[in-house]
C-alpha cells in the first residue's frame, strides 16, 4: 500500500515550467514544484504506510461493484453525482478535503480535530476554515460550486502525486503533457496508477462502511474507461450526454478563467485551449467506444436534458440499469428532487468563436451524436 509518485510527469513539468519565459510564473511554479511537492508527497507517503500498521483490517476491504460517473466536463456529471451521494445507505464518495488528504491516518485526524473544535471551541476553526473557503472559490463558484466537504472529482486523488489533471489549470501544458489518456498508457503504468487509486478507494471504505459502493465522479476519466474496467470488472458506468455547443466552450472559458488568476499570457493560454477543444471530441466518443467493446459491463447513458427536468425518472432509469434497488429513503430524495425539479437557463453564454471554435465543425466531428440525440432541436439545459 505504497503512496504514488509519477516521478516522470513531475520531472517534465520542471522541466516546463523551467522553460517559462515569465519569471513570476517560473518562480511560483519552480517553488511549487521543488519545495511543496516533494514534501506534501512525503508527508503522503509516510501517512499510507502507517494505515497498513495501524489499521490492519485495511487489507480485508475489497472494493465491490464501484460506480462510475464519466462524461465530458459540464454535461452533468457533478448534478448526478451529488445526487446519487445522498443515497448514503448506499454510496460511499470523496469529499474535496479528503481528496487532497488521502491517508486514512489524515482523515481520521482532521475528523477527530474538527470534532474537538466543534465540541470544546465551539466551532472557531471551522468558521475560519469556512471564510478562506469562501475566499478561494469564489471566482469560479457560479461556473462550478466547490467546498472542502461536497463531494469532488476522483481525479483530485493524483494531485500531490503529479498525475492529476488538475495541473493543467496550474501549468497550461497541454500537448507537452498528457494526463488524460491513461488508457493509451504502457500496461505497467496503468496498473500502478490503477492500484494507487485502488487503494485510496478502499480507504474510503474503510472510513465509510466496507459495506457501502463506492462512487466516482470524474470527467476527466474518460480517457480512462478501459483501465477501470480492467482493474473493476464488475465496475458500473455511467455516461453523460450533452450537447457539446454548451459544454466544450464552458469548460474552456472555467480553464481560461483559472489561467488569467495565474496570470499567464494570452498566446500560452490558447494554445493550451485549442488543444483541450480538441480532446473533448475524444472525451465524447471514448467512453462509448469502450463500452460497445466491453457488452457486459453495465451501464447507463444519462441525457442532461432529462437529469434536469425529470431527475426522479433519470436516476430511477440509472439505478435500473446498474442492478441497484431504490431504497425508500432514497426514492423520497428523488421525489423532492422532482418536485423542484424544472428546465432553467444559466445567465453565462459562452461564445465558440471566443476560443476559435465553430458550430459546424463541431457537429460534422461529433455527427452521430447529433443525430442520436437531436441536439439541434432546440437548446439544452444550462448548468454544472
Amino acid at each position: 500500500m505504497r503512496f504514488h509518485f509519477d516521478f516522470a510527469q513531475w520531472a517534465r513539468m520542471l522541466q516546463l515550467a523551467w522553460r517559462d519565459p515569465h519569471p513570476a510564473g517560473r518562480r511560483r511554479m519552480l517553488v511549487r514544484l521543488l519545495v511543496f511537492v516533494p514534501l506534501v508527497a512525503s508527508f503522503h507517503a509516510v501517512c499510507f504506510f502507517l494505515d497498513g500498521v495501524l489499521f490492519p483490517g485495511l487489507r480485508r476491504v475489497a472494493v465491490r461493484r464501484p460506480v462510475f460517473l464519466v462524461g465530458h466536463a459540464r454535461s452533468g456529471t457533478t448534478l448526478l453525482h451529488r445526487l446519487m451521494s445522498r443515497d448514503g445507505e448506499r454510496f460511499s464518495s470523496f469529499m474535496l478535503y479528503e481528496l487532497y488528504f488521502p491517508s486514512l491516518l489524515q482523515k481520521k485526524g482532521i475528523r477527530a480535530l474538527a470534532a474537538f473544535d466543534r465540541r470544546a471551541l465551539g466551532g472557531f476553526f471551522e468558521r475560519r476554515v469556512q471564510a478562506w473557503e469562501r475566499k478561494r472559490y469564489r471566482a469560479t463558484q457560479d461556473i462550478h460550486a466547490m467546498g472542502l466537504t461536497k463531494p469532488e472529482e476522483d481525479d483530485f486523488l493524483f494531485y500531490w502525486s503529479c498525475a492529476s489533471g488538475t495541473w493543467m489549470l496550474k501549468l497550461p501544458a497541454m500537448g507537452e503533457i498528457d494526463f488524460y489518456h491513461l488508457d493509451r498508457a504502457p500496461e505497467r503504468k496503468r496498473r500502478r496508477v490503477q492500484r494507487f487509486y485502488a487503494d485510496c478507494i478502499r480507504r474510503q471504505l474503510y472510513l465509510n462502511g466496507p459495506d457501502r459502493i463506492h462512487l466516482c465522479k470524474a470527467p476527466h476519466f474518460a480517457g480512462r474507461v478501459a483501465s477501470l474496467i480492467e482493474s473493476f470488472p464488475d465496475a458500473g458506468m455511467v455516461v453523460t450526454m450533452r450537447s457539446p455547443h454548451e459544454t466544450i466552450p464552458s469548460l474552456l472559458k472555467l480553464m481560461k478563467v483559472g489561467y488569467q488568476l495565474r496570470g499567464w499570457d494570452e498566446a500560452r493560454m490558447a494554445r493550451s485551449l485549442g488543444v483541450l477543444a480538441r480532446q473533448s471530441f475524444h472525451t465524447y466518443r471514448h467512453p462509448l467506444e469502450v463500452l460497445a467493446e466491453h457488452p457486459a459491463t453495465k451501464h447507463a447513458i444519462v441525457d442532461y436534458r432529462e437529469l434536469v427536468a425529470e431527475p426522479r425518472r433519470a436516476v430511477t432509469a440509472v439505478y435500473e440499469a446498474l442492478g441497484i434497488p431504490l431504497t425508500p429513503a432514497f426514492a423520497a430524495v428523488l421525489d423532492e428532487e422532482q418536485a423542484r425539479a424544472r428546465k432553467h437557463e444559466s445567465s453565462h453564454r459562452y461564445s465558440l468563436a471566443e476560443f476559435g471554435l465553430y458550430k459546424d465543425a463541431i457537429e460534422t466531428e461529433l455527427a452521430e451524436l447529433f443525430e442520436r440525440y437531436h441536439w439541434n432541436e432546440g437548446s439544452a439545459a444550462h448548468g454544472s
